[in-house]
C-alpha cells in the first residue's frame, strides 16, 4: 500500500512505468511530491535481460502484465490517479504480430477499465482520474491545404501505384493537384494505417467512452514523435531518432525511406512529462483528446543530419528510395488546444534536446538490429 503525508499529493499508478516515457513520468511525479507505483512486465524487446537501473528506487514496483487481471487488481489498490502508458510499440512489427499488439493494447486496456469499474462500488477505493497515452499514428496522413483552391484536405493513404512510381507526395482528392502540409488538429478525421495505430485508437476511444459513461475524468494525450534518453536503442521498432542513433553509434548510416523529406514533429520526453502533469492537475481537458508535440515540423533527413552532427559521427545518411506499407508522408502537430486547455508550452527546443540526447547516447552501447527488422518486413512484403 502506498503511503504519503505530503499535502496535496496523489497516489499514482503508471502502467508501463519502466519504459522510455513512463520512467521519465515517474521521475516527474516523484519530483512533484506524489507517491508512485509502477506496473511493468519488463519485456525483453525493450529492456533486454536487465531491470533498468534508471528506474527510481522511490517508486513502488510491481512486475506484472497489463493483461493479468490479478496484477492489475493489485496495482490499482489505493490509487487515485492512473497514467496508462503500457503498450506494445512499433508500427512495422504490428503488421505481422497482429494478435499480440491487439492483445496487449486493446485487451490490456479493457482489463484495466474492467478493474476500475469493479472497484467503483468499493468505499474509499475509487480512482479519480485516468490519463491515457494515445498516438499521432491514429491520424494516418496529416492535414493539408490544396495549393489551387486553398481548401482544407485530408487525403486518403497514398495508393500503392503512386509509391511504386516514387510519387511520394499525396495529391488533392478533388483536383489531383499539389497539396501543402499544414499543422494537424484534433478535428482531423482519424485514418489508421497500421495495426499499432488501430490499437492506440482502441485505447483512446475505450478510455474516453468509459469516462463519459461512468463520469470519470479522462484525458487522452496524442503524442507525436518523442525523443530523449532511455529510449530502447536496440529495439528496431522504437522511435526513428533512436533507430538513427543506434545506426550511427555502430558506424552505420541512417537509412532513409522515400526521399527523406517526410515532415514529422519531434517532441522532447521532458515536454511530454510536462503535458502529463498538467493534464493531471487541470480539469480543462477532461473528456478530450489533445495533441502533444513541439508544433515545429522537421524532415526525417534533417533529423538524421542533426543527430550525426551532435554525435560528431560523420556517416552520411543513405536514401534508399524504398517505401513501407502504411507509411504516411507528412504529419506534425497543431498544439493550440494543449496551450489553451492545459497551459502547455514546449520548453525544450529541438537543438537543445538533440545536444542533451547526444550526451546520453555517448554512454550507450546499442546493438543495431535494423537489418533484422528490415528482413522481417521484406519477408511479409511490407516494404519495397
Amino acid at each position: 500500500m502506498l503511503e504519503t503525508n505530503r499535502e496535496m499529493s496523489k497516489k499514482v499508478l503508471v502502467t508501463g512505468g519502466a519504459g522510455f516515457v513512463g520512467s521519465h513520468l515517474v521521475d516527474g511525479l516523484l519530483a512533484a511530491g506524489h507517491a508512485v507505483r509502477v506496473l511493468d512486465n519488463f519485456t525483453l524487446q525493450v529492456h533486454g535481460h536487465h531491470t533498468p537501473d534508471y528506474l527510481s528506487k522511490e517508486a513502488e514496483v510491481i512486475s506484472g502484465d497489463i493483461r493479468d487481471q490479478l496484477a492489475v487488481h493489485r496495482a490499482i489498490e489505493g490509487i487515485e490517479v492512473v497514467f496508462h502508458m503500457a503498450a506494445a510499440v512499433g508500427v512495422g512489427q504490428s503488421m505481422y504480430e497482429i494478435s499480440r499488439y491487439i492483445d496487449v493494447n486493446t485487451r490490456g486496456t479493457a482489463i484495466l477499465l474492467q478493474e476500475l469499474l469493479d472497484r467503483r462500488s468499493e468505499r474509499g477505493n475509487k480512482v479519480e482520474k485516468l490519463i491515457v497515452a494515445s498516438s499521432m499514428s491514429i491520424y494516418g496522413e496529416g492535414q493539408y491545404v490544396c495549393a489551387s483552391s486553398g481548401k482544407d484536405e485530408s487525403p486518403a493513404l497514398r495508393p500503392l501505384e503512386s509509391l511504386k512510381k516514387r510519387h511520394w507526395e499525396p495529391a488533392c482528392p478533388e483536383c489531383g493537384g499539389t497539396l501543402q502540409a499544414v499543422p494537424t488538429t484534433e478535428l482531423k478525421p482519424l485514418q489508421c494505417s497500421s495495426i499499432y495505430a488501430l490499437s492506440k485508437k482502441d485505447q483512446e476511444e475505450m478510455c474516453l467512452l468509459y469516462g463519459r459513461t461512468y463520469d470519470l475524468p479522462v484525458v487522452a494525450l496524442r503524442y507525436f514523435n518523442i525523443y530523449g534518453s532511455r529510449q530502447a536503442l536496440s529495439n528496431p521498432y522504437t522511435g526513428v531518432a533512436a533507430i538513427f542513433a543506434s545506426r550511427l553509434l555502430n558506424g552505420k548510416p541512417p537509412l532513409l525511406f522515400e526521399d527523406g523529406n517526410q515532415l514529422r514533429d519531434f517532441v522532447s520526453v521532458q515536454d511530454v512529462v510536462q503535458a502529463n502533469l498538467l493534464a493531471m492537475e487541470s480539469s480543462c481537458a477532461d473528456g478530450r483528446a489533445i495533441n502533444i508535440g513541439s508544433g515545429e515540423p522537421i524532415s526525417i533527413r534533417a533529423m538524421a543530419d542533426q543527430l550525426s552532427e551532435a554525435l560528431e559521427i560523420s556517416v552520411p545518411s543513405v536514401l534508399t528510395g524504398r517505401y513501407r506499407a502504411g507509411d504516411i508522408r507528412h504529419c506534425f502537430a497543431d498544439i493550440s488546444a494543449a496551450r489553451q486547455l492545459l497551459g502547455y508550452k514546449p520548453k525544450v527546443s529541438l537543438s537543445e534536446g538533440i545536444v542533451s540526447l547526444a550526451e546520453w547516447l555517448r554512454s550507450q552501447n546499442p546493438q543495431d538490429r535494423m537489418v533484422e527488422a528490415e528482413a522481417q518486413l521484406s519477408y511479409h512484403r511490407l516494404t519495397a
